[in-house]
């Protein structure tokens, strides 16, 4: 058996968008592969008995299919450390672990489990965080639910469900509210919960380098793909990426009238950054406001440095990698995305123009 790092991913979404029914497709569905999942909650929706093999007074049960499936009982980390030594020992095999969060938690603390923790980090790769979004209520979830907009935040893919429900036009205007708020996510509309798994494992939304084989896009000027289902709405999303300038409105014409606490904002630059300068910058951002800052991510144009600098955090985590070498012609250039709530954009978009060289 393979011993390299266990591909984690965590499955978030509002209450009703169809986690529980995708989490039984996942299982049941014959890909070869086992996956351990663990149910960070108790409630209506665990996952049903009917395939389940032993009774559920033990913490890791045994599924007809070969997967496991344990709930929570106490905290994440040891529950994550207990699988992976038992893997080892050979007591119990599984290729991947998915983690379900309850539909009101903050996926901040389980996405930090993983950088945090060193034993974790030594058997573990998340590779993506997921969520769903049930589009019937979505408008109301977002508006009245800051843990809502903080899943929709900190995803790397999102799958909106109950799009039958609704009407196009409230399907496209709740996808444009989304991309004000999370605009690194791909969206993609999916019908209770029934989506492919290949769309499910294996995204790499957390692996730095693999990022940027996968997405060579990341650096390009419009950051406005709507990844649509299938259909052009007839757009027109003529203006540049959503970097409005500051206190220039939203010129769509079904914005939504209410602002979200949850925002986006992109900083570019083709000048190179003092390393040092933004270094000391960023950390002392993310003293201040790492709580509020949900997702952040970024490729950097570092004098001195002939490849790319790759970097990204949860919250007060933040890591950097070294990416490819800048291609020879190639445009050298910074662009960070963050995401977080209520964040001051004008402190950060000049405090980082201040950091280049």
């Amino acid at each position: 058996m393979s011993q390299g790092l266990i591909p984690a991913t965590i499955l978030t979404g509002f209450l009703g968008s169809g986690k529980t029914t995708l989490l039984k497709r996942v299982l049941s569905e014959a890909h070869g592969q086992k996956i351990a999942v663990i149910e960070n909650e108790f409630g209506e929706e665990n996952i049903d008995n009917d395939i389940l093999v032993a009774d559920t007074n033990e913490q890791v049960i045994q599924m007809s299919n070969g997967c496991v499936c344990c709930t929570i009982r106490e905290d994440l980390r040891s529950t994550l450390a207990d699988l992976a030594e038992k893997r080892r020992k050979g007591e119990l095999s599984f290729d991947r672990v998915v983690i379900e969060t309850t539909g009101v938690a903050d996926p901040g603390p389980v996405a930090q489990t993983f950088f945090m923790d060193d034993e974790i980090a030594e058997s573990y790769l998340l590779d993506s965080i997921l969520t769903l979004v049930d589009a019937k209520h979505a408008d109301e979830q977002l508006n009245t639910r800051q843990e809502a907009r903080r899943q929709v935040g900190f995803a790397d893919q999102i799958f909106i469900s109950k799009t039958d429900l609704v009407d196009s036009g409230a399907v496209d205007a709740l996808m444009h509210r989304i991309k004000h708020m999370n605009p690194r996510a791909p969206q993609q509309a999916v019908h209770f919960g029934e989506v492919p798994i290949a769309k499910i494992f294996d995204l790499k939304g957390f692996n730095l380098n693999a990022k940027l084989d996968i997405d060579p896009d990341f650096l390009k000027a419009d950051d406005h793909d709507h990844h649509h289902h299938g259909h052009d709405h007839g757009h027109d999303h003529g203006h540049e990426g959503h970097d409005h300038a500051p206190g220039e409105a939203c010129d769509h014409p079904h914005h939504h009238a209410h602002d979200d606490d949850v925002k986006s904002f992109v900083f570019r630059s083709p000048r190179a950054f003092n390393p040092a300068k933004l270094e000391d910058f960023l950390g002392a951002i993310v003293q201040v406001y790492g709580p509020k800052m949900l997702r952040y991510k970024g490729v950097l144009y570092m004098k001195g440095s002939d490849r790319k600098v790759i970097f990204q955090g949860v919250h007060q985590l933040m890591g950097s990698d070294l990416g490819p070498k800048w291609a020879p012609g190639e445009a050298k250039g910074s662009k960070m995305v963050f995401i977080g709530i209520d964040l001051p954009r004008e402190v950060l978009l000049q405090g980082l123009e201040q950091c280049l060289a």
